[in-house]
């Protein structure tokens, strides 16, 4: 991949970004999410790429716009495959809370595991926890790990966790573990970079999420050097069918970081609430500010771009 698509692709964090972050703290969590889509969607249009969303807003007859399989991109220049989260952290837009992004993963045709809508059961760290964490292994035993490797004990270690009923049995052994915990209302591909972050102060996540955002959080975590282990969860056997019929043959698999995102891997994100590593979209009279994120695989490079977007230029967003 041309490492010049980066900055056309993050170009596209930064207008779903805006357009969400206009609806912060005003409890519509819809609007919201459909302002970032239609931002988005309207900008990968002028893309110079031949894209397909493998992960996306859902399946054709659930999402009117950027579903799995939708064409994206001029149709002139590289195939590619393209996972994306327009307002990852809905909720947390919504309520006006911290670490909501627009982010997407970008790889060659075929580098992504079409991971079907339902749930996993994930754990990520930094790079200190690369052939160290064992998503078969307890939350203990992983903690005790990840402290001898960073040479620190586990009381030291802070465990990001989303806050959910069915984490209650998860929460309860990561505290007798003496570890501390950082509970995230929504968001955890966020949760899951802030922990190659050293300033975000987040050593491991754990828990159950979207299996889609476990594939782009694992393609962040691949740009960053981290780990990154899945597991499907479906809720039922309509799921475990769907999961079949996207070529997840065996339900129970442990899926590595390079089994769901291999190859040359590019990753955007935007802040659209400011967070541990991103800061949101500040707006002014003139326009807006935004603090975007841009990472490769191939290079490990790690660009912070902030940018300051003039509306009366960019007419579509005043």
């Amino acid at each position: 991949m041309n490492r010049n698509l980066a900055l056309e692709f993050v170009r596209v964090t930064e207008m779903a970004a805006i357009a969400s972050a206009r609806f912060m703290g005003r409890g519509d969590e819809k609007a919201a999410d459909q302002a970032a889509v239609d931002a988005m969607r309207t900008m990968l249009d002028s893309v110079d790429c031949e894209g397909t969303v493998v992960i996306g807003e859902g399946e054709r007859d659930e999402a009117p716009m950027l579903y799995i399989g939708e064409k994206v991109g001029t149709g002139n220049g590289p195939k590619l495959d393209i996972a994306l989260d327009p307002l990852e952290g809905t909720a947390v837009c919504a309520s006006g809370a911290n670490n909501s992004i627009s982010v997407m993963a970008i790889a060659e045709h075929g580098h992504f595991l079409n991971a079907p809508d339902t749930y996993m059961l994930k754990i990520a760290a930094g790079p200190e926890g690369r052939g160290v964490i064992d998503i078969l292994e307890s939350p203990t035993e992983n903690l005790r790990r990840l402290a001898q490797a960073k040479k620190c004990r586990v009381q030291d270690l802070t465990a990001i966790i989303l806050n959910r009923p069915r984490h209650k049995e998860l929460i309860d052994e990561v505290r007798r573990s003496g570890a501390r915990i950082q509970l995230i209302g929504d968001g955890d591909v966020a949760g899951a970079i802030a922990t190659c972050m050293p300033k975000a102060g987040v050593d491991i996540l754990f828990g159950i999420g979207g299996a889609p955002e476990g594939v782009i959080a694992a393609a962040a975590l691949r740009c960053l050097g981290g780990e990154f282990q899945g597991i499907l969860k479906p809720r039922n056997q309509e799921e475990i069918e769907r999961a079949r019929k996207m070529g997840v043959s065996d339900i129970n698999k442990v899926w590595s970081i390079n089994e769901l995102a291999h190859g040359d891997v590019m990753f955007c994100a935007t802040g659209v609430t400011s967070g541990e590593f991103l800061r949101g979209v500040r707006f002014s009279p003139w326009g807006a500010q935004t603090h975007s994120l841009v990472m490769r695989s191939k290079t490990g490079t790690i660009r912070h771009i902030e940018a300051e977007h003039h509306f009366d230029k960019k007419p579509q967003l005043s």
